[in-house]
């Protein structure tokens, strides 16, 4: 077993992670993932690879495999009964079961793609966590997230320092101005047909 860095790994890599698994399926939700990302990647052109840090047990892939057929996705996964159900959708070669912090950027592709995980990371983590998403594109970035427009901690599930919310892209673009913002929105928690939990999206391409 892997000796994480931090209480944040730990957490999503143990039983709270397996239990998030069973909370976030379903159809309901992966239509509504689907409609995020015809919206969220308009903008995007000649797409055949990508890779998604987080992906838990791939409800995001299938939406990108359904809207680009015969893509080649990657992924990276530390809670092990995902990567277990990831492997499903993805083939098992291409899943990095192992913490992002751990993971070393040993390709490109076109799309690099994070959505409800930076929340979660150490903030003292982020701008590593930054490089890498950074150095795993050839193209594009796509980061989906809670946006404030000051670093906040917020009390998730009755626990402390699990859950941050800050403008992550914005971070981003300042570190590496190579990016340029392409496109971004919002989905609302109550949105009558495709409800996302109020998440913030942001389209970089490299330049």
């Amino acid at each position: 077993m892997s000796n994480y860095k931090t209480e944040q790994e730990i957490f999503w890599a143990g039983d709270f992670g397996t239990e998030y698994i069973e909370r976030n399926q379903g159809n309901a939700l992966l239509a509504s993932n689907l409609n995020f990302f015809v919206n969220a990647l308009r903008s995007v052109r000649d797409i055949d690879t990508c890779i998604e840090f987080g992906a838990n047990i791939g409800l995001n892939l299938q939406s990108i495999k359904l809207l680009y057929p015969g893509i080649d996705a990657s992924a990276i996964e530390i809670n092990q009964t995902a990567a277990k159900q990831l492997a499903d959708v993805i083939p098992p070669h291409n899943i990095f079961k192992k913490s992002i912090l751990e993971f070393v950027p040993g390709n490109q592709w076109d799309l690099s793609l994070i959505k409800g995980v930076l929340i979660h990371i150490n903030p003292e983590e982020l701008p590593q966590v930054y490089d890498k998403l950074v150095a795993s594109t050839k193209r594009y970035l796509m980061v989906a997230e809670y946006y404030n427009p000051v670093p906040v901690a917020i009390l998730y599930r009755g626990h402390n320092d699990r859950l941050f919310k800050r403008d992550f892209a914005g971070e981003i673009m300042d570190r590496h101005p190579q990016l340029q913002l392409v496109d971004y929105g919002f989905v609302y928690r109550r949105d009558p047909n495709f409800p996302q939990d109020d998440i913030t999206w942001f389209l970089m391409e490299k330049r």
